[in-house]
């Protein structure tokens, strides 16, 4: 596909604009999520991460890691009888072991952020100015539809390309109807903390298409782009990058799943709540699902 036939939102919502596809989250779509609060249920849909000692999580040379772990912790003793005990957490935010939440900065288009601002002028040496997780921390709140690709625990087989039609298929499995300013969240089934050269389920150009038509707000899923990645990256270079669609990666869906399954609905109210830490690439996120 040409460079321009590739989908994108730049322009659409201004030079400056930093919320991308979040701008969809109306107030129609906010009343539309708290419509569906009956069962006063929630789930989580974050990974659950063990943190690793700093002295031993840092990847040395000669050592299998390919990057440091998500969370490395150094626990502070303060004297032989602390009055308080506190600790020290490091966190590669986009590491794989960690439920996520990807800033438009994350994934430069031909050295231009998202919509379309220079690199140089977006990111510097001391914080993101342009593009950061800023205007997430606010809070999102709208409804979530979960499509489950793997349905009954199961998985997606390594090598399969979720296009448009299997986001359709799964829809019309769920009943359920989307409209434009919810969130999608996709199940493959997958455990994606594994190494890069192992080969991963992920979507491709015609499922970025569905979203965009869609009118899809964010993204959070078990699965993104393929491994091995083919270029461009449908999820990150495309929806991120030129869309401005916010991504929550490496979810834990299972739970969420058996839920939506015991209740007979595949719908709920989606709140994520990202630290409200300025200049940043993306946050750390724990999404809650709730019935």
């Amino acid at each position: 596909m040409a460079e321009d036939e590739l989908p994108s939102n730049w322009a659409r919502w201004g030079d400056d604009d930093q919320f991308g596809t979040l701008n969809l989250i109306d107030a129609a779509a906010r009343v539309r999520a708290a419509a569906e609060v009956r069962e006063a249920r929630h789930v989580s849909l974050a990974r659950s991460v063990d943190p690793v000692p700093l002295t031993t999580g840092l990847g040395p040379v000669a050592s299998p890691a390919m990057m440091p772990a998500g969370v490395l912790q150094m626990v502070n003793f303060n004297g032989a009888k602390p009055l308080a005990l506190t600790d020290s957490l490091v966190i590669n935010t986009h590491n794989a072991a960690l439920t996520h939440l990807d800033a438009v900065s994350h994934m430069p288009v031909d050295d231009h952020i998202y919509p379309g601002v220079p690199v140089q002028e977006a990111v510097t040496p001391t914080g993101v100015t342009h593009g950061s997780a800023e205007p997430f921390t606010a809070g999102i709140l709208t409804r979530g539809v979960l499509l489950d690709l793997a349905p009954e625990g199961g998985s997606l087989p390594a090598d399969r390309h979720i296009g448009g039609a299997d986001l359709d298929a799964a829809l019309a499995r769920t009943g359920a109807s989307f409209s434009s300013g919810d969130a999608l969240v996709l199940r493959g089934g997958w455990d994606v903390n594994r190494p890069l050269g192992q080969p991963v389920p992920g979507l491709d150009l015609s499922a970025v298409r569905w979203m965009d038509e869609h009118g899809v707000s964010v993204y959070v899923g078990d699965i993104g782009d393929r491994r091995p990645p083919e270029f461009p990256m449908p999820v990150h270079q495309v929806a991120l990058a030129r869309l401005g669609l916010p991504l929550v990666d490496a979810a834990g869906l299972d739970d969420l799943a058996e839920v939506c399954a015991s209740l007979g609905r595949w719908t709920f109210m989606l709140v994520l709540a990202p630290p409200r830490i300025t200049r940043t690439t993306g946050l750390v996120v724990n999404p809650l699902a709730v019935f």
